[in-house]
């Protein structure tokens, strides 16, 4: 054991630092350096090659934070180097332990080809093997000097995200900028070493293997003359042959390697720099394809495809040529690596429709594989979705970020709330950026769950976020552990090669069912409220562009905005990115997708208006209402529009000790003198929704400071601390509203409760100026609930309100969309929001009996990384609704979310589809994406029961097809009569194409 250590940290790591690593490249000359500062944004390509540079030395800084510097580096090949191996050595100032967070450059020939990426971890470039001395070299190096805004010990509040205040003063430093001999015996001597020496830190300390390992080492180095490493490293590689011989024993773990970079397209970087971050690792592994014949690559998010595509067709060209062979493998069939549990239902969808489409349109390719390694937890509705996609496999890394619990499994089946299941892979490797280290293999190896049964697992090998992807050197230490006792065999694959491997080998895993909760990055479901708002108007208003347009496509033969509403789409779902939707990214990100949704808001009401006045007839006929909604409401079925009916009145008076009563014939609601809740009285059902001396659309406020990941995480012991916002600056009655208004720290808040057809509406707006703060907004209910309901992609999923155990008490935040419902038998309560996720259910019982406490997550103020994270007016609208069955807090869910709109004109609009139950959702009305005028439609069971139901079209139909997401016939073709019959299992999805005769 001591030799080992003397060995491993002593002998071994010193001799390869100071000696051997050096001896890769013994002999360098200068290159001659200059540069060119663009002066703001990055410029095209050609302009950057074409500008004026001034002479730079190494030494010398550079780079202002968002710059870009275009650098050209010149030189000649000494003659006496004929016959040897040539690079291009370029170090920009990189801190190798940081691979993807700081600077990063795109090498490009003259003529703008480009060669490929340089990388903390890649800072080499090929000149010629050999070479013939003389050459003349000219290289230019498109440099982005990125700030390093991650520092994890402590994240620090830092101005560096946003370019307004990150500052002018330079950041790196030019360190080299050399022509180098490249001594391939010493690389691979050092593969050897790297390769050896942690395979045997990994072995047992007893055992045969890791002493002939010892021994091997030891000669090996002896075999090294310190002063002639490269005159000795053929020698001392002889000496190892004899281990790298011996084959891996029959029942070693196999692992399938997959060439990966993860990208996220926007976190500590805005979207822009994905762009190029993509272009420079797509270069990077286009070029190590070429070199590495066995190496495969695969790469996700069609909307990273699709920027290459279009701002760097010379990337392009090398990209499409590398698919072609197979092995640079289109992965995932979304349009970007998206939050799982907010996207809404229609979204969620698209990001396959729009993912998978992208692939089979430039490459033939239909992906099977969902790759979703960094998502925080997966929404239980999301199995459906997959398969209802023509996918069936899903692989992610995150759920083993848990805190508390363990996952049982690696490979399994996971079940959604329809019973469609998926086979799932969690790499046991525990990283999707592996480098084949020693101890990731070993720790793959060792944790993985499904021993005795499976030994198939995948690693995504390479470095992400900018990091060039995967190396040289990963690529030669697979080489090595292909066949090797002591070490799980390790081979290049493709996701799909995988998957097939480990389908075969265990046919009947074990099944998980719901959701895949990640117990961390609770808080990305509140945190950047606008950008969650933004997302969630976003979905509303693109069902309701299509609803509209297509029925006035259909009624009137107006043109349906194809083309628009396509890239509308893809715009929505790449802000449902996994560090944009949930709150995770620096202040650029989210002050640009503040302004991208105001322009998709613009654009979408722009279409639903134009589309809505060619609907209505005569405008000065009166007014209709419009109702985009999929129920009838006020007398207005869904999709269609009618004269309003009239609102239900209500009676408003003062109550007795202060405060006001509010009264519509279905809900009585006293509200005290502090502005709080303390009645909602049931008028039909006869009984009280309010616990018992408890007072509800009570503001609470937590300090907020995690032990870590300040904009992803909230910790439980923020509870530990409350106050309740129980002082009032003004109670008034406004009308048959009632107006509170309150202040607290440096922020104040204007609340407004109102009663509207048995339901209570609060609308909260928040001049919020708190840091590290926590705001709920919270509802004690006078109900006794074992679990509770809330909305997922169509239809919802159970979460227990107690913690009976630890994989209870660790969901202490969850998601919803629309609604939470509570219930006893016979009565329930639902909660329904316009855009909010974050909510927290609790129980208590005391004399009086069960308070169940439902709280509303509104608003935090983590520093990191955006130090003003949503500093500023909010509203928000919530809605209590008394004697709710699922059903009606379904209807109530999708009613806050799809207001009516009021539009002159005289002509009353019936429904383009219509579906005779209510427990069937419509999700989708819209013109089929072929352009043939087919309409699709889209809906759910949303109960979770069975339904029967009729689907009616106002327009001849020739004949209906059961369709994919993608809308390719899954059934054959029938004929539909006037009305066509539906029966759904319980939350089960259908999309329909039906043929206008």
């Amino acid at each position: 054991m001591h030799d080992d250590r003397d060995l491993i940290e002593a002998r071994l790591r010193r001799v390869l630092n100071e000696r051997i690593r050096p001896a890769i490249y013994p002999e360098s000359v200068p290159l001659e350096v200059s540069v060119w500062h663009a002066p703001d944004e990055p410029v095209p390509v050609a302009e950057g090659l074409a500008a004026t540079p001034e002479p730079i030395s190494v030494g010398r800084m550079w780079g202002v934070p968002w710059g870009t510097s275009w650098f050209t580096v010149t030189g000649t090949v000494p003659a006496e180097w004929a016959g040897r191996t040539v690079e291009a050595i370029l170090d920009l100032g990189f801190d190798e332990n940081k691979p993807g967070f700081q600077c990063e450059g795109l090498i490009y020939r003259p003529d703008g080809t480009p060669v490929k990426g340089l990388n903390p971890r890649n800072q080499w470039v090929r000149i010629g093997s050999p070479v013939e001395g003389g050459e003349e070299v000219r290289l230019h190096i498109e440099a982005a000097s990125n700030p390093v805004i991650l520092d994890y010990h402590p994240f620090l509040p830092t101005l560096m995200g946003e370019k307004e205040t990150a500052g002018s003063d330079p950041l790196y430093l030019l360190t080299r900028m050399d022509l180098a001999v490249f001594d391939e015996t010493v690389w691979q001597l050092v593969m050897d070493l790297e390769v050896l020496g942690e395979l045997m830190l990994e072995l047992p300390v007893d055992s045969g293997r890791r002493a002939e390992l010892l021994r091997a080492l030891n000669r090996a180095l002896d075999a090294v003359d310190l002063q002639d490493v490269n005159g000795t490293a053929a020698a001392a590689r002889a000496e190892l042959t004899g281990v790298f011989a011996s084959p891996a024993v029959p029942s070693a773990h196999r692992i399938s390697a997959v060439g990966h970079a993860h990208i996220d397209s926007a976190w500590l970087w805005p979207l822009r720099e994905t762009v190029r971050k993509v272009a420079r690792t797509t270069s990077n592994m286009t070029a190590l394809l070429e070199d590495e014949p066995e190496f495969v690559f695969a790469m996700s998010q069609a909307q990273q495809w699709a920027w290459v595509k279009e701002h760097r067709p010379e990337v392009w060209a090398k990209v499409t040529k590398a698919v072609a062979t197979g092995r640079f493998v289109p992965a995932g069939g979304m349009w970007v690596e998206s939050d799982t549990n907010m996207p809404g239902s229609e979204a969620m969808a698209r990001q396959f429709v729009h993912g998978k489409r992208f692939f089979i349109d430039e490459f033939g390719v239909d992906n099977e594989e969902v790759w979703l390694p960094d998502t925080f937890g997966f929404a239980a509705g999301l199995p459906q979705i997959i398969k209802a996609a023509g996918s069936k496999r899903l692989l992610t890394q995150k759920i083993s970020w848990s805190q508390t619990n363990t996952f049982p499994h690696h490979t399994f089946l996971w079940e959604g709330i329809d019973g469609s299941r998926i086979f799932t892979h969690f790499p046991p490797v525990d990283t999707y950026n592996c480098s084949m280290q020693g101890r990731e293999l070993a720790h793959a190896a060792r944790n993985f769950k499904d021993k005795g049964v499976a030994r198939h697992s995948l690693a995504p090998t390479g470095w992400g976020d900018g990091g060039g992807g995967t190396t040289r050197e990963m690529v030669a230490k697979v080489a090595r552990v292909r066949d090797l006792e002591g070490s799980p065999a390790v081979a290049w694959e493709t996701p799909a090669e995988f998957f097939a491997k480990a389908e075969a080998e265990y046919p009947s895993p074990p099944v998980w069912v719901g959701e895949l909760y990640l117990e961390l990055h609770r808080a990305t479901l509140t945190s950047q409220a606008k950008t969650k708002q933004g997302n969630r108007r976003s979905e509303a208003l693109l069902r309701e562009a299509e609803l509209w347009a297509a029925t006035a496509a259909v009624r009137t033969g107006a043109a349906y905005p194809y083309a628009q509403l396509d890239r509308l789409w893809k715009t929505v779902l790449l802000h449902q990115f996994h560090d944009i939707l949930p709150g995770s990214s620096i202040a650029w990100v989210h002050r640009e997708a503040r302004r991208t949704y105001e322009l998709v808001a613009e654009e979408l009401n722009a279409i639903i208006d134009g589309a809505q006045r060619a609907l209505a007839g005569d405008p000065a006929g009166g007014t209709l209402i419009f109702n985009g909604a999929p129920h009838a409401r006020n007398g207005v079925p869904a999709g269609a529009a009618a004269r309003p009916a009239l609102p239900r009145g209500v009676d408003a008076s003062a109550r007795e000790g202060g405060g006001f009563v509010l009264d519509d014939g279905l809900l009585r609601v006293e509200i005290d003198g502090r502005g709080l809740v303390v009645s909602a009285y049931d008028l039909t059902a006869g009984r009280e929704t309010v616990a018992p001396g408890r007072a509800a659309g009570l503001l609470q406020l937590h300090p907020d400071f995690p032990n870590k990941w300040d904009a992803w995480d909230v910790d439980e012991f923020y509870r530990n601390t409350v106050t309740d916002l129980t002082e009032a600056d003004e109670v008034r009655l406004d009308g048959d509203a009632v107006v509170v208004r309150r202040s607290f720290g440096t922020s104040a808040v204007t609340q407004r409760l109102a009663l509207a057809e048995g339901r209570l509406e609060i609308e909260t707006e928040v001049d919020w100026h708190e840091t590290e703060k926590f705001l709920k907004l919270a509802f004690p209910l006078d109900v006794r609930a074992d679990r509770y309901a809330s909305e997922s992609q169509f239809g919802h999923s159970f979460r227990a309100t107690h913690t009976n155990t630890s994989w209870e008490a660790a969901k202490f935040e969850a998601c919803n969309h629309r609604f939470v419902h509570l219930e006893e038998p016979g009565w329930g309560v639902a909660v329904v929001n316009d855009s909010t996720y974050g909510h927290d259910v609790t129980r208590t019982v005391g004399d009086d009996g069960t308070t169940t406490t439902l709280r509303v997550s509104l608003l935090r103020a983590p520093r990191f990384p955006d130090p003003e994270t949503d500093q500023g007016v909010h509203r928000f609208r919530h809605a209590l609704v008394p004697g709710a069955e699922i059903g009606d807090a379904v209807r109530e869910g999708w009613s806050i979310n799809q207001p009516e709109r009021r539009v002159p004109g005289d002509a009353e609009v019936e429904p383009l589809v219509a579906v005779d139950d209510d427990a069937v959702v419509v999700t989708a009305v819209k013109l089929a994406d072929d352009e043939s005028g087919d309409v699709i439609v889209r809906f759910h069971e949303s109960r979770g029961g069975r339904a029967r139901a009729t689907l009616r079209a106002a327009f001849p139909v020739a004949e209906v097809v059961t369709t994919d997401l993608l809308e390719r016939p899954t059934g054959e073709p029938r004929s539909a009569g006037d009305a066509l019959p539906v029966a759904l299992r319980p939350f089960e999805l259908v999309t329909l194409r039906l043929k206008r005769a």
